[in-house]
């Protein structure tokens, strides 16, 4: 609830501003200058057009990112996508009610028409046996074509003069926002904000698995009908800057993005509505650089950029970090395989008498390696502290003699576990063995070391060696 009122006030902020924005200058208008005057011009937030176009840029970054966020999680791409288009009809018949751009008229003939549409998808799916992807492109391109013709029939009737401002709607134009538009916006996005805070967990319970929220009682039909009125709103109040071709690219790739990011779906909530409005500060911030270039898709190519960001470098799931990863688990793989057998020539020559040293030849004869690759392999081994290499002979430091005993151990305790307790022969184990021994953690060791009752020795008869340092 503190978040709730806090996301009020600032909105109720946002439209104290908005309202005091009048005869604001449009971006468009700016007279064109230098790109470094632009900046200038747009870090001192000098004119007053392009604050209104950045609170509009903010408002309806926030809501996509609060409602892409469920549209992702619930595979509703499609979805958000056909009624971005399906709303189009309905700013037509809105602007037709009022003979103008009235914000209020087109959000509401925006929204019927939106709702209409996703009516129509689920009508379509339960009485024919069209599944859900194919209704849905027969409802975007139906709606679509409709509201081309309602935009070409207000066109040729009303003049080119009045469809300035509806064009907007299906290309995209922050620039022509006004400070009845913020005010609509700021108005749908605390009512937004308002819902999914007081209904988070029925929407998240509906989010991930419907069955189980029909079963605790809630009225998933309601909750739905309320989702996608909400989710028209949304489109709708950013049809003007990004238009309907590509609003459904904002509803996506910030919740993407956040997706890629994290785990929890109230930190997703929030990576996606940051990620929006950074996204849409950004395409103004780029359109605003030259004279007449496009906002909107400075704005999903913004939000595109970051996702890409989160597709390469994510902590967990980004490519690049994988890579690394495996580089890093082969190397432990290959290092601790060298230790292991470099213990194992150390344990047949008799640990006590050997004096801690290897000569190069019996290491590679057991790691059936060449010398050149075992000795780049040692090389990088003795940068880490692990061993010493000495013309011919290798020795283990002291840190690298506990990890081979540690890797020696975790080796023969799981032999003897999958061969006591999973039954598997002699001849069996050890390779199921080689993969699993560089990923147990001490805990899960120490486990298996105390459900085997602290065993002495392998299934073959070889020590299994202690913790303490020998």
């Amino acid at each position: 609830m503190p978040r709730i009122r806090s996301i009020i006030i600032f909105g109720v902020l946002v439209l104290s501003v908005a309202v005091n924005e009048a005869a604001a200058a449009r971006i468009g208008e700016i007279v064109e200058t230098n790109p470094w005057d632009q900046m200038r011009r747009f870090i001192t937030l000098s004119d007053r057009g392009l604050r209104l176009s950045l609170i509009g840029a903010l408002l309806f970054g926030a809501v996509c990112g609060l409602l892409g966020s469920f549209i992702v999680v619930r595979k509703m791409a499609l979805f958000g996508d056909a009624i971005s288009h399906a709303v189009l009809p309905g700013v037509a018949l809105g602007f037709l009610w009022s003979m103008s751009k009235d914000p209020v008229a087109i959000l509401i003939g925006a929204t019927l028409a939106g709702l209409a549409g996703s009516l129509l998808v689920g009508a379509i799916r339960r009485t024919t046996r069209i599944k859900q992807d194919a209704a849905l492109g027969i409802v975007l391109a139906s709606f679509f074509a409709i509201g081309l013709c309602l935009i070409r029939i207000i066109q040729n009737n009303e003049g080119a003069s009045k469809i300035t401002g509806l064009k907007s709607y299906l290309f995209g134009d922050v620039a022509v926002l006004d400070r009845y538009d913020v005010i609509t916006m700021g108005v749908v996005v605390i009512l937004t904000v308002i819902l999914f805070g007081l209904l988070y967990r029925p929407f998240l319970a509906i989010s991930f698995d419907r069955q189980f929220a029909v079963s605790i009682g809630f009225p998933v039909r309601i909750l739905e009908a309320l989702f996608q009125m909400f989710l028209a709103f949304a489109i709708v109040i950013s049809l003007q800057a990004v238009g309907v071709v590509l609003v459904s690219a904002m509803l996506i790739t910030p919740a993407a993005t956040a997706y890629l990011l994290v785990d929890r779906m109230h930190r997703m909530l929030w990576i996606a509505m940051g990620v929006g409005m950074l996204s849409a500060v950004i395409g103004v911030f780029l359109s605003f650089l030259g004279s007449n270039l496009p906002t909107g898709p400075f704005m999903v190519l913004s939000a595109s950029s970051i996702f890409t960001m989160a597709y390469l470098f994510s902590p967990k799931y980004g490519r690049f970090t994988k890579w690394l990863r495996h580089r890093a688990r082969v190397k432990k793989v290959r290092e601790e395989n060298s230790l292991k057998s470099i213990y194992k020539v150390l344990e047949s020559k008799g640990l006590e008498s050997s004096g801690n040293r290897v000569l190069m030849k019996d290491l590679s004869s057991h790691r059936k390696m060449s010398i050149a690759g075992l000795v780049k392999e040692i090389k990088n081994m003795q940068r880490s502290g692990l061993v010493k290499l000495e013309g011919d002979n290798v020795s283990l430091t002291d840190d690298g003699f506990d990890k081979a005993r540690s890797v020696v151990r975790n080796h023969r305790l799981w032999e003897l576990y999958l061969t006591n307790e999973a039954n598997y022969a002699l001849d069996h184990v050890h390779d199921d063995a080689e993969k699993v021994e560089h990923f147990l953690s001490e805990e899960e060791v120490s486990e298996l070391e105390s459900y085997l009752d602290y065993p002495q020795e392998d299934p073959h008869g070889k020590p299994i060696p202690g913790r303490a340092s020998i």
